[in-house]
């Protein structure tokens, strides 16, 4: 089976000479191609948005044709356009993907409970630090108490209070750490 697309750059070499039958034989041959190129690259691009690619290819190639090196084959050239435009439409696009929300209400997980051992075992934790240690991550972990409150509770100054919060919180990773080993 002859390849076509190995006529791709006897076409458009002849284009760029001034041949105007040549190079509508070129679009004629391209086009179907870029757009299967384009709609497989574009994997979440509405069908309009490809073909506004493909559109926005076949501009591109004929805006910078005096570009491609005619020593090389057209083919590649030409995917190459196609991949940069894919990826500009998606930039403009943004990240927004429409999916109807309906196609995955069954896949979709429930809303998150809280673990009803999680309080435990946070407290298991604390036990491991002296007292006035695990007073101050209780207050500034779990009751989002800020440095100056609860070093104004404990009596202590706020360099004080970051320092045993580290020390802490650096023995706590420790531990748990060693727990992830066992």
């Amino acid at each position: 089976m002859h390849d076509r697309r190995a006529d791709w750059s006897q076409l458009l070499r002849a284009a760029n000479a001034g041949d105007k039958r040549a190079y509508g034989l070129f679009l004629q041959a391209v086009t179907p191609v870029l757009r299967s190129v384009v709609r497989a690259r574009g994997t979440g691009l509405s069908e309009a948005d490809c073909e506004d690619v493909v559109q926005e290819v076949l501009l591109a190639i004929h805006l910078k044709r005096h570009t491609w090196r005619e020593d090389e084959p057209a083919a590649p050239w030409c995917y190459a356009i196609a991949r940069h435009k894919v990826v500009d439409a998606f930039r403009k696009r943004g990240r927004r993907i429409h999916l109807p929300v309906e196609d995955f209400a069954e896949m979709l997980p429930a809303a998150p409970e809280a673990d009803p051992t999680e309080k435990a075992d946070i407290e298991t934790f604390l036990t491991h630090l002296e007292p006035r240690a695990a007073q101050l991550v209780r207050a500034i972990g779990l009751e989002g108490k800020s440095i100056a409150e609860t070093g104004d509770a404990l009596d202590m100054s706020e360099g004080a209070v970051r320092v045993m919060l580290h020390r802490s919180l650096k023995k706590l990773a420790a531990l748990r750490e060693r727990l992830i080993e066992i």
